[in-house]
């Protein structure tokens, strides 16, 4: 089967179960968006050394596949993201008391892995806004709102040198 089917040459293209939709819709932002956070993940992933802080975000990566099956139409249980938002809670409480205080704004950076997750929180945080455009999926909201905070609390543990201002 050849990857080019020319049917999406016309805008538009196909959600789960069949229906048909512009390429501009609203879906199809959050999945294009979500496959680009994965992307951002995948990057990540090969420049970590820690094997939990790895398995952890493929297991992100996972997960979001089960977002964009969701958001896609697939009629498949939200229950599992309860858990996972609790397992990032734990995560960030664990990195927070190992990181200062934080009382202002840092710059982004600090090292290369520190880069790379800063821009995986920032694509994060604009899947989270189209999301709650669409005033649905409230479990994915709150998935997304707590991954880009764990997202933030590794880019800290990972910098270097933090740049405040």
């Amino acid at each position: 089967m050849s990857i080019t089917t020319k049917n999406g040459d016309k805008g538009e293209t196909y959600l789960f179960g069949g229906k048909r939709v512009l390429k501009s819709h609203i879906k199809i932002e959050i999945l294009g968006s979500v496959d680009e956070l994965s992307s951002f993940l995948s990057m990540i992933v090969l420049k970590i050394k820690n094997k939990e802080e790895r398995d952890l975000l493929i297991s992100i990566q996972k997960d979001l596949y089960q977002i964009m099956a969701v958001v896609a139409g697939a009629r498949i249980s939200t229950s599992f993201f309860d858990e996972k938002v609790k397992q990032f809670e734990t995560k960030m409480k664990n990195l927070e008391v190992k990181l200062s205080p934080l009382n202002r704004f840092i710059i982004p950076g600090g090292s290369e892995l520190s880069c790379w997750l800063h821009l995986a929180r920032t694509v994060c945080r604009r899947v989270e806004r189209v999301v709650v455009k669409t005033k649905k999926f409230p479990k994915v909201v709150k998935y997304l709102n707590r991954l880009s905070d764990l997202l933030f609390l590794m880019a800290r543990s990972h910098a270097k040198k933090e740049i405040i201002l």
